[in-house]
């Protein structure tokens, strides 16, 4: 949460660091781009470290460094800040946190264990920035009340850096694929293992289903804004639409998780996907106004639980997908680099079709474009149903 304060409080660290507009988008590029560029060496790391370890490490080191922002440092240092935080999220915590969760349940629950795994950071998320916002307004809605904020996340990084040591066990976090030998065969070379991934179907099927899946959430926050500008509502209204729908994240995660331990993580994904297409196509040709407006809330509630519930279980594909569990990591390093790039081009998509249409057919033409990566979702998921389900066959 400390690398995206700006979401909530944009102004209020205008006004505190005295960044200009370019200035915060500069910093917020900059940690996307470190991102970018460590998922790829990060899961090849959670191959070779403890998940423990890694994670404790991360938590720790982007809560000390959190103390240090709020003392609204030059911008020079908050960019190195920024960058420093995009290698903890991503070269250092992220694969760790995805092999750890795979490891803690059997093939069996993962889509259950991923579900928990969504479902508890929507939790989290929501909880904590309610109650930290109560703060923020309680202590003047000043610069003292944002660094007071920006502690209250530090400190919180903290204290899950040092649960998450005491907690995760080593042991449990290293142990072999149930399809491997009973002893734990030797890391090999990290370019072996790279060159493997990258030669796997499942990898490159699983990465343009993160990917479009990713997409259909970035349409998700422009439901704010489509609201007011589109159907009339009030700034409040839309932003209340914007905060209540986060709290269909862990109902909608939890169940998805559920549902595809019992039919498959593939079938699951794949329904989930053909669910978005009508949800996006709905906006994509829903006229704006008053007399739309309880059509447009409708289709915003069904659409943010399948966006959940499908960002809930997509990794659970990576068992599904017989990705051996000793390159877990490295997998979901690949997946994450090309998985999470609508970070790159999706503002800049609603951006230009905004900026050169008004109303609500700047909208449409946006939400037709998502639903149309929801169809290659979609495409990408039935590949991989089909590849499973005659792997299946030839098993039997």
């Amino acid at each position: 949460m400390l690398p995206f304060l700006r979401e909530v409080y944009y102004i209020p660290m205008q006004d505190a660091f005295g960044y200009t507009n370019t200035e915060m988008g500069l910093m917020m590029s900059l940690f996307g781009l470190v991102s970018l560029l460590t998922y790829f060496p990060g899961g090849w790391l959670a191959d070779r470290f403890s998940p423990r370890k890694l994670m404790a490490s991360g938590l720790l080191a982007t809560g000390f460094v959190g103390f240090y922002f709020a003392t609204f440092p030059s911008y020079t240092v908050s960019l190195f800040i920024h960058a420093f935080w995009g290698g903890c999220v991503s070269l250092v915590f992220w694969g760790a946190m995805i092999k750890a969760t795979r490891n803690w349940a059997p093939a069996s629950e993962q889509g259950k264990a991923f579900g928990i795994l969504e479902s508890g950071r929507g939790v989290a998320e929501t909880l904590s920035s309610s109650l930290f916002l109560l703060v923020f307004a309680w202590l003047g809605s000043n610069a003292d009340g944002l660094a007071q904020v920006i502690n209250l996340f530090a400190g919180t990084n903290v204290f899950l850096g040092v649960m998450t040591w005491l907690v995760i066990d080593d042991e449990h976090s290293q142990l072999p694929d149930e399809s491997e030998s009973d002893q734990i065969v030797p890391a090999k070379s990290g370019l072996s293992d790279v060159v493997t991934v990258l030669k796997m179907p499942e990898v490159w099927l699983i990465s343009i289903i993160v990917l479009t899946a990713y997409s259909a959430y970035w349409g998700s926050y422009y439901f704010t804004p489509y609201a007011t500008d589109a159907f009339g509502l009030s700034v409040t209204i839309g932003a209340a639409i914007g905060v209540g729908k986060m709290y269909l994240k862990p109902a909608a995660a939890l169940f998805a998780g559920v549902i595809a331990d019992k039919i498959g993580a593939s079938k699951a994904v794949l329904g989930l996907f053909m669910l978005l297409i009508v949800g996006f196509s709905v906006f994509g040709f829903l006229p704006g106004g008053p007399a739309m407006v309880g059509v447009m809330l409708a289709t915003i509630v069904i659409s943010s639980m399948g966006i959940f519930a499908l960002r809930g279980i997509y990794f659970a594909l990576i068992e599904e997908g017989g990705i051996p569990k000793s390159m877990t990591g490295t997998a979901a390093g690949v997946i994450s680099a090309i998985g999470f790039t609508p970070d790159v081009f999706m503002p800049l998509i609603g951006g230009v079709f905004l900026d050169n249409f008004e109303g609500v057919v700047g909208y449409q033409y946006f939400y037709l474009v998502i639903a149309a990566l929801c169809v290659v979702g979609a495409i990408a998921a039935a590949i991989m149903l089909a590849r499973i389900n005659r792997l299946a066959s030839g098993l039997t």
